[in-house]
């Protein structure tokens, strides 16, 4: 009776297929257990990562940071599932879904290194930042919170909204320019010291505006020396970069599924340290229980089922890569075009692998304003088939982002270049 058994089955089958295409692919053998990942500049081998992507010829796409298409192997287990679920309708979303998310609840908490209890399914990681910072329940009138320039949009809005609702002040700082590893720690240090009410800080792991990746772990460390709790953005880290929360020691966090590990748009993780349950109040909607369970801190309603069970093959595919692979490739193709144009543009990430991901931002020099950048995207696109992106909100001035992603060849890259040169 095939209409009885579980959704999830199937993934064990596609995982299985995106293997074997993978190696297909391929040129060379595949690697013993304990070989080292593949080099960043492995043709053969990125080549047929690649190859997992039904990518648009159209332009090139060197804006990935909206979010991460899926792979193919991702894709046909998406679709199959939305097919499953829509035909099995309620009998299953009632009796077998909530069996079946919860292997993939299990499978991601693996990944990140932590228990399955201490995370929750959401619809991104905006949703998970917006429980944890309305949740949040230390403050009191007269503490204060904090926030930088290269901060979320909407998180930094909503800081600002605690100061109506929860009576607090609110500090805001611009991280340094040119950045590096110890003037960061030292900023938000010397904000401290400053500002010693301050009880509550947001900390973006690898900023959306220029790609530059914090050092989390030890600002955090400091954070908590002076008493002050930290919410960290890994929406933009997670998948791309190689940690798991345990080299954080972070209490609260928040990410996205459907950027860097390729999972279907409209999931998202929130992570809170099973001590620290107690101080993130539940959801507005969620029914009062003597219990304490993670789920609660946040209500999205009716989900897309086959979305969060299709997380489970993007963990797969990703596992399969694995994450210090992803990490040193998509560096080397940031490095290739950023390392290349720096001093003839003005590069808004030092070189400093600690502190690069595969996101940058630049700018031609003298233009950083907003109409500028928009026009520069605008001519990239027109003259040279590049699509990027302009962001605004860096206390510098508006820059051009350039997202890189696993299927970004060399060569597109290099076309980036070749344009850049010309402009400059």
């Amino acid at each position: 009776m095939r209409e009885y058994q579980s959704v999830i089955n199937r993934r064990n089958l596609i995982g299985a297929g995106s293997a074997v295409l993978l190696a297909a692919t391929a040129s060379s053998a595949k690697p013993a257990p304990n070989a080292l990942p593949a080099s960043p500049d492995d043709h053969d081998f990125w080549h047929a990562v690649g190859a997992q992507y039904d990518v648009t010829r159209e332009v090139v796409q060197l804006e990935n940071g909206q979010w991460c298409m899926m792979p193919l192997p991702v894709l046909k287990a998406y679709q199959h599932y939305s097919q499953t679920v829509n035909w099995r309708n309620t009998f299953y979303t009632r009796r077998g879904y909530d069996g079946d998310v919860e292997k993939v609840r299990a499978h991601a908490a693996r990944d990140l290194g932590v228990s399955v209890d201490e995370i929750a399914f959401t619809r991104g990681a905006t949703e998970s930042l917006m429980a944890l910072i309305n949740g949040y329940n230390r403050l009191r009138p007269g503490d204060a919170v904090l926030y930088a320039d290269l901060d979320y949009d909407s998180t930094q809005a909503a800081f600002r909204w605690l100061k109506t609702h929860r009576g607090v002040d609110v500090v805001s700082i611009n991280l340094p320019e040119p950045a590096t590893h110890q003037n960061l720690i030292d900023a938000y240090d010397a904000a401290l010291a400053a500002n010693p009410h301050v009880r509550l800080m947001l900390l973006t792991h690898v900023s959306h505006r220029t790609g530059l990746a914090l050092p989390a772990a030890e600002i955090i460390a400091l954070a908590r020396s002076r008493g002050v709790d930290v919410i960290v953005d890994s929406a933009h880290a997670w998948g791309q970069l190689d940690f798991k929360i345990s080299d954080l020691k972070a209490d609260f966090v928040a990410f996205t599924c459907q950027k860097w590990m390729g999972a279907p748009v409209g999931t998202g993780i929130v992570y809170i340290k099973r001590d620290r349950l107690g101080d993130i109040d539940d959801a507005i909607g969620e029914v009062e229980s003597a219990s304490v369970d993670i789920r609660q801190k946040v209500h999205s309603g009716t989900s897309n089922f086959a979305g969060f069970l299709a997380l489970g093959d993007a963990l797969d595919f990703h596992e399969k890569i694995g994450a210090h692979a992803k990490q040193a490739r998509l560096r080397h193709l940031r490095d290739r075009w950023a390392e290349e144009l720096r001093g003839q543009v003005e590069i808004l990430t030092p070189s400093d692998p600690r502190l690069t991901s595969g996101v940058t931002s630049f700018r031609l020099r003298g233009k950083n304003s907003e109409a500028d950048n928009l026009a520069l995207a605008d001519t990239l696109l027109r003259r040279f088939n590049i699509f990027t992106v302009e962001r605004s909100g860096v206390a510098s001035g508006s820059c051009i982002r350039v997202t890189v992603a696993l299927y970004t060849t060399e060569a597109e890259v290099d076309q980036l270049v070749k344009a850049l040169k010309t402009l400059a």
